[in-house]
């Protein structure tokens, strides 16, 4: 069982449950999957760019990674319909949790100039994007086989009912937010 999967039932339930009054534990919040997603902008017109990254965000998740089309054709920005535009994963289960562990303990630390991430990142649903300027920080990848830097969103999406219960369930994963 992956380290925050454990922690998750044995510490941060108990304390969500004591700090919001729930009842069942069914009731607790907890994190359904995180999405890992990369626009390609510019580089998607470039063919050579195209699998590195997809190589790259594979090795950053464990997973392969999904391409994404673009829907409809966008005369400003030189689009067509179905050119590729990004990559995207889903992560569930073991995987989203070694994930999440990777993230909080080693690649948010190496950000230079870190003072924590923003608390207001959340939607109404409870769910939380973490925006990553590149992929550089991430200590599985071999920096001489990178063409060129890009960024990615990291969306969290948990099944809490408000912003509150969402920050304390990532909280209690040890999620370094800014102080208030």
């Amino acid at each position: 069982m992956a380290r925050l999967k454990e922690q998750y039932e044995n510490s941060i339930v108990p304390g969500l449950m004591e700090k919001f009054g729930y009842t069942n534990r069914m009731d607790v919040p907890r994190l359904e999957k995180i999405v890992v997603n990369v626009g390609m902008g510019e580089m998607a017109s470039e063919k050579n760019l195209i699998e590195p990254v997809r190589d790259e965000l594979a090795v950053i998740t464990g997973q392969r990674p999904a391409l994404t089309r673009a829907k409809k054709s966008i005369s400003n920005f030189k689009i067509r319909s179905g050119a590729p535009v990004g990559y995207k994963v889903t992560l569930r289960r073991d995987r989203m949790y070694t994930f999440l562990d990777r993230l909080i303990n080693f690649v948010i630390p190496r950000i230079r100039d870190f003072r924590g991430v923003s608390r207001t990142a959340f939607d109404q649903q409870g769910n939380y994007t973490l925006g990553l300027k590149e992929q550089t920080i991430f200590p599985e990848l071999e920096l001489d086989k990178i063409p060129t830097t890009h960024g990615m969103d990291i969306c969290f999406v948990t099944t809490a009912g408000t912003k509150q219960e969402a920050m304390g369930l990532l909280e209690g994963f040890g999620m370094p937010f800014t102080k208030k």
